[in-house]
């Protein structure tokens, strides 16, 4: 029986090629959207669930306050952890944690890390990263201990056996014994690595610090009940330290940390800094509810299709119930077909999902593997979802056929009733308000993208190369400078801590100006000279940085007589209550006092994401880790060429390796960027789909409407005539849909705007463009089967009816 169900099955889709070929694109179009999206969406919902004590895990974050409002934080200082250790019988292990970039080699092999990770000794006993060799509890319990996933230790040792070999970090002398080896971390981990380092390596180890956070610290508790418990706890605690430990006085501010637990950490967490980005719940949901949609929309136009074709078989259902078929043998016929045309969907959705997925990895930042699509959930998910398909989209068509009543037939044919047209209606205009929402939110989110890369943000990141600069790199870094500047296509050199598209350093600086005295915390930054002029920043008052300010740095007599110079940003000069003219000349301390001889007009040293914040900028040679080289935007290739033989000439411990600062800038953005790319190419998806939808219902009215269009044009309608009335009434449709979806969109695109402190205008014409396109390609659809109906011949149509 099942045999000869899908022969005719089989023979059907032959016989009617172009409503198979419709149907079958249609579901694969749903099916491999939902396929790629729910890969994602599940990849993002199980972060970090892999650990076997996850649920136990806890992330510190610490708020500081000191004037203004209260900032939050996912960094530490090095106290944090061994003091709650001490203090809390709640926590059983602590594990303090860095990124920070490295060149390492094996003798002349070295290569340039940029995954490279710090870590406690407790790394493994806290967090489920299974260890191929080595013993968890001692790989990095001590310094000069590093472990190595599978990949990096092919890199440096080939197959040499790598346990107890050893590497040099950035050139150094000290010796890191290779003591483990790691798989790859998960790509749902919001810890990720390539190189894990002991973090008794750092000279940050030796010491606690409530202060200088630059770690992510992890807590691993008793059990999962205690995160709350131990959240509450620690705020009375930190009142205490603060006042008697850290000496901050109540009326100034405070400092405290509170715990977030891992599992939530990716898609729950507002704050910045963490080790990786954080994902967005809400993006999540959005993304779950356009996959459904996507593939309700595919249903519906099966449905639509189906439907309108059957008028067309009420010889074959005829001769079938003469034959004594009854309505199960008819129900599970079409319900057959329904299954064997979703499972050749199924295989081509597959199959279009390996071919895009390199496309889609672009879109996400992920690095799904084609081996997913074979994974027995994954094929088991797609089964199911492929009889729930079969049974959503077969079984309105398979009643409506199986319960037609035989003396109808015969007297008749086969006559399908148009009481569902109201339904079928409300679905292509619930289609097309998808669509139209779609596409315009995707006008909004890649205006939003365009307004951010082409904001004035205070300083020009063009034609700006960053080269790494380690502490032996700092040997030669004067001699660097000066055979970098002496090319005629560099026009400046500086060097700075970081660069200034995310300056994330906290800390904080104290002024008397014979007022009393004033705190603030901020952001600050150690340059060396030229960096305003570097990086194209301007001054509201005051002078740049000059070579004479190093003699104010005096070392000598353990840097009693030490004194700093400084420059602020015009929001620190505000929140201080100066002008920019005001603030010269006045003294500030953040440890070191010393004179303000600048002002720099506010700049974007955060996404703008952020409202500008205070900023301080020190002179310190000692501190730069960046060298920042501006160039001619003429002979690009052969300054680059240059830069590169003034390194390797003098750094000959690691690769030349650079970028621009621009790749940096647009870094910050990636989420907003993939977010465009997605809606993007899902709006288009929802447009073909309409699109079918459209035509389904077009082919179905205009088969019901035969005789009405053969009598019309015998009284003397044209071409014309007939295409207006077939395609008016469905031009109604979208109208419908465009007044629904436009206040819809405009809700959705403000409320999104509204994260960024800056943001684009929601232009009247992003909603007119979106419905006019949808008008548009209605009318091209709509126009096929209108046209083909005029055109063809009135007696035939009457003859048939």
């Amino acid at each position: 029986m099942f045999k000869n169900y899908l022969k005719i099955a089989l023979r059907n889709l032959r016989k009617n090629k172009l409503y198979s070929s419709v149907n079958v694109i249609g579901l694969t179009i749903g099916l491999v959207g939902c396929l790629l999206i729910g890969i994602y969406v599940w990849n993002e919902l199980t972060y970090d669930k892999f650990h076997k004590n996850g649920d136990r895990i806890a992330r510190i974050i610490m708020e500081t306050k000191s004037s203004g409002s209260a900032d939050k934080i996912a960094l530490t200082g090095t106290k944090v952890g061994p003091e709650f250790k001490r203090s809390f019988p709640q926590v059983e292990f602590y594990v303090r944690t860095m990124k920070y970039p490295l060149s390492l080699a094996n003798g002349e092999k070295a290569f340039d890390e940029k995954n490279v990770l710090y870590a406690d000794a407790d790394f493994f006993n806290m967090f489920s990263f299974p260890l191929l060799r080595g013993n968890v509890a001692t790989v990095l319990d001590g310094p000069q201990k590093i472990v190595l996933t599978e990949k990096a230790a092919k890199r440096y040792f080939a197959n040499d056996d790598p346990i107890g070999k050893v590497l040099r970090i950035n050139g150094g002398t000290k010796e890191y014994e290779v003591t483990g080896i790691v798989t790859d971390a998960p790509l749902n981990s919001q810890i990720q690595y390539d190189i894990i380092i002991s973090f008794a390596s750092t000279n940050a180890f030796k010491t606690e610090k409530w202060s200088e956070a630059n770690y992510v610290t992890y807590l691993l508790l008793n059990n999962k009940n205690q995160i709350k418990e131990l959240d509450a706890v620690i705020q009375p605690f930190m009142k205490k330290i603060s006042k008697d430990e850290l000496r901050i006085p109540e009326t100034s501010g405070y400092k405290t940390f509170h715990l977030e637990p891992l599992e939530s950490v990716h898609l729950h967490s507002n704050v910045a800094a963490g080790l990786e980005a954080n994902g967005n719940i809400t993006y999540i949901y959005v993304l779950s509810v356009v996959a459904i949609l996507i593939l309700l929309i595919a249903c519906v136009n099966y449905t639509n299709l189906a439907t309108a074709q059957s008028v067309s078989r009420g010889t074959e259902i005829g001769v079938r119930k003469v034959m004594g078929a009854g309505k199960s043998q008819l129900l599970k016929q079409f319900l057959g077909e329904s299954f064997v045309i979703t499972c050749i969907a199924l295989v081509l959705a597959i199959v279009a999902g390996i071919v895009l997925l390199p496309m889609f990895n672009n879109i996400t930042g992920k690095e799904f593997e084609v081996s997913l699509f074979f994974s027995p959930l994954f094929l088991l998910t797609a089964i199911l979802l492929c009889i729930v398909i079969s049974l959503i989209a077969g079984a309105y068509p398979a009643f409506v056929l199986s319960n037609t009543r035989l003396v109808n037939i015969l007297k008749s044919g086969l006559r399908v009733s148009s009481s569902g047209g109201g339904l079928r209606k409300s679905l292509i205009t619930f289609q097309f308000v998808i669509a139209i929402f779609l596409v315009a939110a995707t006008f909004i989110v890649v205006k939003q993208v365009s307004y951010i890369q082409n904001k004035k943000i205070g300083y020009n990141r063009e034609q700006v190369v960053v080269l790494p600069v380690d502490y032996k790199t700092r040997g030669v870094y004067d001699q660097m400078k000066d055979a970098i500047r002496a090319n005629a296509n560099v026009l400046s050199v500086t060097g700075a801590y970081e660069d200034p598209t995310s300056i994330g350093w906290g800390d904080g600086i104290v002024t008397d100006d014979g007022q009393g005295q004033k705190e603030l915390s901020l952001n600050a930054t150690p340059v060396d000279l030229d960096y305003l002029k570097t990086m194209g920043m301007e001054l509201a008052a005051g002078r740049d940085f000059q070579r004479s300010d190093f003699a104010t740095q005096d070392t000598s007599a353990n840097g009693a007589n030490y004194k700093g110079t400084y420059i602020i940003n015009e929001k620190a000069a505000r929140d201080l209550g100066w002008t920019a003219e005001q603030a010269i000349g006045k003294t500030v301390s953040r440890g070191v006092p010393g004179p303000v001889v600048g002002v720099v007009k506010d700049f974007h040293f955060e996404s703008l994401h952020t409202a500008i914040g205070p900023l301080l900028i020190f002179l310190d040679t000692s501190l730069v880790s960046q060298m920042f080289v501006k160039i001619k935007a003429e002979n690009t290739a052969s300054t680059i060429a240059a830069l590169g033989n003034i390194w390797k000439t003098r750094v000959t411990h690691r690769p030349f390796d650079y970028h621009f600062l621009d790749e940096d800038f647009n870094t910050l953005y990636k989420a907003e960027e993939r977010t465009a790319k997605i809606f993007t190419l899902f709006s288009g998806l929802a447009i073909i789909l309409a699109c079918l939808g459209l035509f389904a219902l077009a082919a179905f009215t205009t088969i019901q409407r035969t005789k009405e269009i053969g009598i019309r044009k015998i009284l003397g309608a044209n071409v014309t005539n007939i295409t207006v009335l077939v395609a008016k009434q469905f031009l109604s449709l979208v109208g419908i849909a465009i007044l629904i979806a436009t206040p819809l969109a405009w809700w959705a695109g403000n409320t999104w705007i509204a994260d960024f402190a800056y943001r684009t205008e929601l232009n009247w014409w992003i909603f007119a463009i979106a419905g006019l396109l949808a008008v548009i390609i209605a009318l091209a659809t709509v126009s096929y089967h209108a046209i083909r109906a005029a055109m063809s011949n009135p007696v035939k149509s009457l003859r048939s009816e």
